[in-house]
């Protein structure tokens, strides 16, 4: 099966559930409006194993996510990592052996003897009880300084890891709809909860030694004190760990929404898209679709808390019955004499003490399991992306352009059941302007960023100089492309930034690519020329129209020391006469370099040296336009006549007869 119809397993049978959970507002919905066309992952692997957790698998998993949470610790700031949990651990012994001591004060002062001695006899006991509490809150003091200092750290690290990784994938994956969902959990808690999960790890190590301290007394005390003890929190613990599941599967079921959200939300409140708000009046229309996203999360989170409070009021239960057994065996001890009341007193504060060591131990091991819930889903977003990443190529690039071609290319874009390009070859060679042309969704941008090195085919190559593109080294071979893309990106830098896209600049080759491209008039505008910010956003930075932009854009191009220069739509935003400054800089261009260029306007393309007309993802013809233009019924013939028939029906002279 193709790979853009390959579909997970057990996607189908999953689909139907999970799209209707995603799409359909709950019945608290007032407005009484759908869900804006929005839908689940298909494919959902967490929901077995959420089904499946049990306490007992928490523990099993709690080693791994505390190496984990360490590992990515160390990485932020291995100093800091050992004094955090060097420390607290410190701060962990000194608490149990304080509570040590306490046993000793009351077994000093329950004892026989007039009461000045047995006071006299408790101070060694008492001096042991306060230096352990210096000492803890000494220790906890500096815990928490170096606690603080790690948790940007790691933070920091986290999110330069997934930028990495966001800014190496393919192109391709962002038009992926699952790995979008995934994308979006991974920065929208994944990257957070590493240091979350740190600290957490910290309180199971504190409250694991505290509770091992109150178990070797209990067990000194009277062997069946301690499985009590345990008895009384374990509801607790499920009670947790099962609220903590309850609500990551929703949140994560609601991942697809809540981006959506969020997209939506960045519609109602972002400067690019504030004017078409406004003329088209699209506020009530989006308001209306983002309060159905937010009333569905809202009425999901509201159920997802009421499930919670029934299973803490179950577990809270629980562990109260066994609180009162605990207590009453422990009467029924002293009353059948098995033990003096000294040894009592130390019973119940050790029993209060474990019960406190033991809840903060569950509460701790659950709330670094919930983290390491939202801390995987950053690990599946670097696992998935590792797999989007460009083979690891060494071979470097083979010299200068001589000619690029492809041979049998096939493309698809993710979850599409239609390949893009189907089996296309071409031929471009140094010096020549070659010229893709076709109807919209022919395939030719997708061809364009093909051959930038953007896209990676699904089948067939790209040939620089019969090399196999996927063998070189990609950074190399971009180097070579100058792109004048329709989809440009105006950087929130100075001008000379956008332009040079680098730190150093060359000023002979930016003023040349500022002239060849007619940006040298836009930048003459500008209150601070070159070092102008371009983000009207911040103070003193300037908003450009959209053929100022496009200008700058093609100036980007053609700074860069290229061997081919590959236009794709670049005068959309133009006026005639910058066009025809532009197509003409284009032609000029190929004297030292080769030029692929895509456009809808026919009449630019008439003296390329060759041209390749797509229909459907497929090369329907080839030729030079006189070449062209003599086949009868001939498809790029069809459209240039239509386009020269247009001009004719005003008032130009037509040229669609022309051979």
């Amino acid at each position: 099966m193709p790979l853009w119809r390959r579909r997970p397993p057990a996607a189908d049978a999953q689909q139907s559930a999970t799209e209707q959970s995603a799409t359909e507002p709950s019945g608290a919905e007032s407005s009484g409006a759908r869900l804006p066309e929005a839908k689940a992952s298909r494919y959902s692997p967490w929901a077995h194993e959420l089904e499946a957790t049990s306490i007992w698998r928490v523990a099993a998993r709690l080693p791994a996510l505390v190496v984990t949470a360490l590992r990515w610790s160390w990485r932020a700031s291995p100093r800091d990592t050992a004094a955090t949990v060097g420390l607290n651990v410190a701060a962990g012994v000194f608490t149990a052996f304080g509570l040590i001591a306490v046993a000793g004060v009351l077994e000093s002062l329950f004892g026989s003897g007039p009461t000045p001695e047995r006071v006299r006899a408790a101070l060694p006991s008492l001096l042991l009880v306060a230096g352990a509490a210096v000492a803890r809150g000494t220790l906890a003091t500096l815990a928490g300084w170096a606690q603080a200092r790690l948790a940007p750290q790691v933070e920091r690290s986290v999110e330069l890891e997934l930028f990495r990784l966001t800014s190496r994938i393919r192109l391709e994956s962002f038009d992926d709809s699952d790995f979008a969902d995934t994308m979006y959990r991974a920065r929208d808690r994944g990257t957070r909860e590493v240091a979350r999960m740190v600290n957490y790890t910290v309180d199971v190590l504190t409250a694991l030694i505290g509770l091992i301290a109150v178990a070797g007394v209990l067990s000194v005390l009277h062997i069946a004190l301690l499985p009590l003890l345990i008895l009384t929190v374990l509801p607790d613990g499920w009670a947790a760990v099962r609220a903590a599941r309850i609500r990551y599967a929703k949140l994560r079921e609601m991942t697809t929404i809540r981006r959506r959200e969020t997209i939506i939300g960045d519609l109602l409140a972002d400067r690019a898209s504030a004017a078409e708000l406004r003329a088209y009046d699209m506020r009530p229309f989006l308001l209306d679709h983002y309060k159905a996203c937010a009333d569905h999360v809202r009425d999901a989170l509201l159920g997802v808390a009421r499930r919670q409070t029934l299973v803490r009021a179950g577990g809270d239960s629980a562990s109260g019955a066994a609180t009162a057994l605990t207590y009453t065996a422990l009467g029924g001890l002293l009353v059948g004499g098995a033990m003096p009341l000294s040894v009592a007193g130390t019973a119940v504060l050790a029993i209060r003490q474990g019960q406190t060591s033991l809840n903060q131990l569950l509460l701790s091991v659950n709330a670094c399991y919930e983290s390491g819930l939202f801390f995987n889903d950053f690990l599946e977003f670097c696992d998935q992306a590792r797999t989007r990443l460009a083979p690891p190529a060494t071979r470097p690039l083979p010299g200068e352009l001589e000619v690029l071609s492809t041979r049998g290319l096939v493309f698809a874009y993710p979850g599409t059941d239609e390949p893009a390009l189907r089996g296309v070859d071409i031929e471009v060679r140094r010096g020549e302007v070659v010229a893709l042309v076709g109807e919209n969704g022919s395939g030719k941008s997708t061809l364009a960023r093909l051959l930038s090195g953007l896209y990676t085919p699904q089948a067939g190559a790209v040939l620089w100089n019969g090399v196999d593109l996927a063998e070189v080294v990609p950074e190399e071979y971009r180097a070579r492309i100058g792109l004048i893309s329709q989809d440009y990106t105006q950087w929130p830098l100075s001008a000379r930034r956008n332009i040079t896209m680098e730190r150093d600049t060359d000023e002979q080759r930016l003023r040349r690519a500022l002239k060849l491209s007619g940006a040298d008039e836009v930048v003459a505008e500008l209150s601070q020329g070159l070092d102008t910010l371009l983000d009207k956003r911040f103070v003193d930075g300037a908003d450009l129209s959209g053929g100022q932009k496009q200008r700058i854009a093609a100036a980007r191009g053609l700074y860069r020391d290229a061997d081919l220069v590959v236009a794709d739509e670049p005068t959309a935003a133009l006026d005639a006469r910058a066009e025809q400054r532009l197509f003409d800089t284009l032609h000029t261009a190929a004297t030292d370099r080769t030029v692929l260029l895509i456009t809808h306007r026919l009449a630019s393309v008439r003296m390329a040296d060759r041209i390749y007309v797509l229909d459907r993802g497929r090369v329907v013809e080839q030729g030079t336009h006189e070449q062209l233009m003599d086949i009868p019924g001939g498809h790029y013939r069809q459209l240039f006549s239509i386009q020269a028939d247009a001009y004719a029906g005003l008032g130009f002279p037509s040229r669609s007869g022309e051979e």
